[in-house]
């Protein structure tokens, strides 16, 4: 007998039984798809048998992993990355042979069994689980979304409707009767790219009206999404004229129709633009996860590196005034600050009950959000026009020697800040300890092939957040390619920017990083309307040369 086949929700099985294997649902590409349940045993394996050659770097992103396993390292990787694709001579495993490297290793550790869509679906789910059952090894399936109906919902394509609610899926491996689907019913053809020219021909040959719609879509569900609109008469020419390869998912039927209206995926803003992001992945997950939103493929190039003070004692000093009532307020201009400040009170075992009696000042949305994660409130943020040092001088009150017991103010800052609050503040009755909370130095330069692709064009837009992400990118990696298009979050990063010869497309209405992505999508947005209406294909700016001055968005 096999042990249960099923685990308490929320764990693994039990320690007591020496392994187990997890049969999960990858889903068809796009990895915000996979469930729940998937993301959670694969935060718990000690193995993942991968299917696909993207899977890894999948797994190793949600895991916060490095992008490649280090070659030497005093402890192995966890978890182990097995390849099920293919055996060590670089053949693809069969059924069999991959269910055997499941079992040697669910004999004894917590194994997920990483498959593309649906284990059972599809899927050689059934044989390796069955290899398991034999082996006495215990399973579970984690059913994941499967490519017959995500990539048409992709594509825009409902399967069934209330007019026709069939649907049939055949699988294009070997001889098929293709008499037998001579009816209006929805077909989902698997793996019939190299095939449909015949497939469309025995079709018409059995009754199916020349004219039928039919559509192709390849790498559904992922920006690099492709779809081919045609007919049966039609399909096998345009097919081959668009390149199309596999894994794609082929529609046909009436249904087809309705892409023209409910295409959703391919026609967003940023549809499979490569974006650059010269900030670490810690800074640039808010940006980042927006610029998805909106279609594009961010790539997070790190152009400055925070650092500790190389004279730790000035800080050191401040802290201890702030705890002894030295100041009357602290002022954090970045969020890189309160990280900076924080981390020093956890290094002497202080915690926010310092900050009794002391006012708070934060220069934008974003500072006083980390402020707030530390269980603090600030008492004075800029007006959301105006998130700046001289926006937050232009609210700060005047020292008065009645009103204000104190009249010092702690700025913890970069060391490249620059003078313009501590200036401010002085101008308005305020005397300042300006300390050195940590410092901004120039990343390494990124690998080649990224330095190429800033300089040829095959970055379709960069991001910059700041005066000093634009000077050090161009430091390490060069200038952006002309057809590339820039966009700024504020004034002072489009004045260095056009100081760096850089044409200024995208300029956000206020500095924030999401209004600044919300003005690319609107970019993207107008240019994608206006190729349309000129008549001309929808492009990528890296697929175009450049055409003159383009508009500022506001």
């Amino acid at each position: 007998m096999t042990r249960a086949t099923t685990s308490t929700s929320g764990s693994l099985p039990p320690t007591s039984q020496p392994g187990w294997v997890s049969f999960v649902g990858a889903g068809p590409g796009d990895p915000d798809l996979l469930t729940v349940r998937a993301v959670e045993l694969l935060r718990q394996a000690d193995v993942v048998v991968t299917e696909q050659p993207e899977h890894e770097p999948m797994v190793r992103q949600l895991l916060g992993l490095p992008a490649v396993a280090a070659e030497e390292a005093d402890a192995p990787e966890h978890p182990l990355f097995v390849d099920g694709g293919f055996g060590e001579d670089g053949q693809p495993l069969t059924h069999a042979a991959r269910g055997k490297v499941v079992v040697k290793h669910g004999k004894k550790l917590r194994v997920v069994r990483l498959m593309t869509g649906d284990p059972f679906l599809y899927a050689s789910g059934p044989e390796e689980a069955q290899a398991c059952a034999k082996a006495g090894v215990g399973f579970e399936i984690v059913p994941g979304i499967s490519s017959v109906g995500s990539v048409p919902a992709y594509a825009g394509i409902p399967l069934s409707t209330k007019e026709n609610r069939e649907v049939t899926v055949v699988t294009c491996g070997g001889k098929t009767d293709w008499s037998r689907y001579a009816d209006d019913r929805t077909l989902v053809l698997l793996s019939a790219v190299g095939q449909i020219g015949e497939i469309a021909d025995a079709l018409v040959a059995a009754g199916r009206p020349a004219d039928t719609p039919v559509a192709m879509t390849r790498v559904g569900t992922t920006t690099e999404q492709t779809t081919v609109c045609s007919t049966l008469a039609d399909i096998a020419a345009d097919a081959r004229a668009a390149r199309m390869e596999p894994p794609a998912v082929t529609v046909i039927g009436k249904v087809v129709d309705l892409r023209e209206t409910l295409s959703w995926f391919e026609t967003k803003p940023l549809f499979g633009w490569r974006v650059l992001v010269p900030r670490t992945k810690e800074q640039a997950a808010s940006l980042t996860t927006r610029l998805r939103g909106y279609g594009a493929v961010p790539d997070e190039v790190p152009t400055i590196s925070v650092e500790p003070p190389r004279n730790p004692q000035q800080m050191d000093k401040a802290v201890r005034g702030l705890v002894e009532g030295r100041y009357e307020w602290i002022a954090f201009t970045s969020v890189n600050a309160v990280k900076a400040v924080r981390e020093k009170f956890e290094e002497y075992g202080l915690d926010a009950r310092a900050f009794s009696g002391l006012k708070i000042a934060a220069v934008g949305d974003k500072t006083a959000e980390a402020i707030a994660a530390w269980g603090l409130r600030a008492d004075l943020v800029p007006s959301a026009e105006h998130q700046s040092a001289a926006g937050l001088l232009e609210e700060w009150p005047p020292y008065d020697d009645v009103l204000d017991p104190i009249n010092r103010v702690f700025l913890p800052r970069a060391d490249i800040a620059t003078e313009t609050l501590v200036a401010g503040l002085i101008d308005l009755g305020w005397e300042c300890d300006d300390v050195t909370a940590y410092r901004t130095v120039r990343a390494t330069p990124p690998p080649a092939p990224t330095r190429d692709a800033i300089k040829t064009g095959k970055f379709d837009a960069v991001v910059f957040t700041s005066s000093s992400t634009v000077r050090n990118l161009v430091g390490i990696a060069g200038k952006p390619h002309p057809s590339t298009v820039i966009a700024v979050i504020g004034p002072a990063t489009a004045k260095t920017a056009e100081e760096h010869g850089l044409r200024v497309d995208v300029l956000a209405s206020k500095p924030d990083v999401e209004v600044l992505v919300d003005a690319l999508a609107d970019f993207g947005a107008t240019r994608r309307a206006d190729l349309l209406e000129a008549g001309q294909p929808v492009t990528k700016p890296s697929e175009r040369k450049p055409s003159g001055r383009r508009a500022r968005a506001k």
